[in-house]
């Protein structure tokens, strides 16, 4: 990988914040866009914008061609075919999706759903929902010392089993295929949120053996408001629609209603067709630099950083890069980190403070909050230098 010829493909890089070079370090929450993903959107507005499917005039069929061939592209990417793929809003609609197609059908009183104690909010509140609807059992699969699941076994059984891939707060890459095992053995279905893992390295939902997995576009290099659900093709044909109106129906009568064949069935209403189109030339771009190739940048610079930081600061997670994905939660001891990403702001370096939307997991280790910097293809040793030089910074103002 050129990293320096990547960071030229992303304009906002050059940004000057609080007279100093940006460090941008909060892709956990949402990375930056190549200067191809803006081509594209700004393209489609001003050359063939037009509503998809609906219309058999030119715009609408070029529109529908470049949306439905972004539906293909993200097909390929995942390994699934076309009809699993049902874009939506973000992952959080892709888990509610889940949540209320299949399981207010499946999840009966006295069922259980099984989680984990580091779910992003996105992957917990649904099923807190679903089990006090339904009347069933909701149970979390704790971590050990290492910040990695601890007794994933106990899931078995549960109707459903919905755990991240790999976790916001922790970075902890978890076993994806070992959880789908669990789920099936026990007789219940896997779902799983990617959207930590599908922007950094190769994911396979056929090897995975997931039933449902979810991701989001703006964490890996797309437009925002862009999402995607994947499905088993036999459930999500089982499945009753989560919206209604538009696209999803193919027949309405006074009688009643027929819905669309797979994927609209899922899809009501018009669109994010410029977040969808933006969302293919992302996965364009990282298909060119090749997904094993940022996996690698990404455990370099992880390695790195973890090595520079772990006596300036405290780190959760485990300390092996290789069973994390390319972020660090940390604190500094004492300082709020609020005031931690604030004095680093004052040095033009970009992190997150907070709970990251994982307060869970901050109660299960005693925190209220930690801050993170996340890394993503385009970030340098240099930028991490520049972050154990302002943790020192900040420990000087608050010693």
């Amino acid at each position: 990988m050129d990293v320096e010829k990547i960071r030229g493909d992303f304009p906002i890089l050059e940004r000057i914040v609080n007279g100093k070079k940006m460090a941008y370090l909060d892709n956990g929450a949402t990375s930056q866009k190549p200067q191809q993903v803006i081509d594209a959107i700004v393209r489609y507005y001003s050359e063939y914008n037009a509503n998809v499917h609906r219309g058999v005039h030119k715009l609408s069929e070029e529109s529908t061609v470049a949306y439905e061939d972004a539906r293909r592209k993200i097909a390929e990417f995942v390994n699934a075919s076309e009809e699993e793929i049902i874009f939506v809003k973000n992952a959080s609609e892709a888990l509610n999706l889940v949540m209320y197609s299949y399981g207010m059908a499946n999840v009966n009183a006295g069922d259980r759903v099984s989680i984990s104690i580091m779910e992003h909010h996105s992957n917990f509140v649904p099923w807190q929902f679903l089990a006090k609807k339904k009347k069933a059992t909701l149970e979390f699969i704790d971590i050990d010392a290492n910040g990695e699941l601890a007794g994933l076994e106990k899931a078995s059984g549960a109707k459903i089993v919905s755990i991240l891939h790999a976790s916001n707060m922790l970075g902890t890459i978890n076993d994806a295929e070992k959880i789908c095992k669990v789920a099936h053995e026990g007789g219940g279905v896997a779902v799983i949120d990617a959207s930590q893992s599908v922007p950094h390295m190769p994911v396979d939902v056929k090897r995975m053996g997931c039933d449902f997995l979810a991701f989001t576009g703006h964490k890996m290099l797309a437009p925002t408001g862009i999402g995607v659900l994947y499905g088993k093709k036999e459930l999500l044909e089982r499945m009753e629609p989560f919206l209604y109106g538009g696209d999803m129906i193919i027949d309405v009568k006074k009688e009643g209603s027929k819905w669309n064949e797979l994927p609209y069935k899922f899809e009501a209403g018009t669109p994010n067709i410029e977040g969808a189109i933006g969302l293919g030339v992302a996965v364009d771009y990282l298909n060119k630099i090749g997904m094993d190739e940022i996996r690698k940048h990404e455990i370099e610079l992880l390695s790195y950083a973890i090595k520079e930081m772990k006596d300036e600061v405290t780190i959760y997670g485990p300390l092996d890069a290789r069973k994390r994905t390319g972020l660090v939660s940390f604190n500094v001891p004492g300082v709020h980190p609020h005031d931690v990403a604030t004095i680093l702001d004052e040095e033009g370096i970009e992190i997150r403070s907070g709970h990251h939307c994982a307060q869970p997991v901050h109660e299960r280790l005693g925190l209220e909050s930690s801050a993170r910097a996340s890394f993503h293809l385009y970030n340098t040793k240099e930028e991490v230098d520049r972050l154990v030089e302002g943790i020192r910074k900040v420990k000087r103002v608050f010693a």
